[in-house]
């Protein structure tokens, strides 16, 4: 990881953009104080959607029953 400083990032932006799209991560200082990191984007995961795993995933009437006594004691 390579700290470069403002001035020279303000320069050369293209040319660092170009390095981070290639998966570098650069530190930007301000004099020799870390002060912001470039670093490659990753997008957002997929929201997770409602009923996707239904008819695929079932739950049985049992699991609603009330836990046995010993194992309550387990969780508590």
């Amino acid at each position: 990881m390579e700290t470069v400083t403002i001035h020279v990032a303000k320069t050369t932006l293209s040319q660092l953009l170009l390095r981070v799209e290639a998966g570098e991560e650069i530190v930007l200082a301000r004099g020799k104080e870390p002060v912001a990191k470039l670093v490659p984007f990753q997008p957002p995961p997929n929201k997770r959607q409602f009923g996707a795993l239904r008819g695929i995933v079932s739950v049985s009437p049992s699991f609603f029953d009330p836990l046995p006594e010993n194992e309550l004691t387990v969780w508590e």
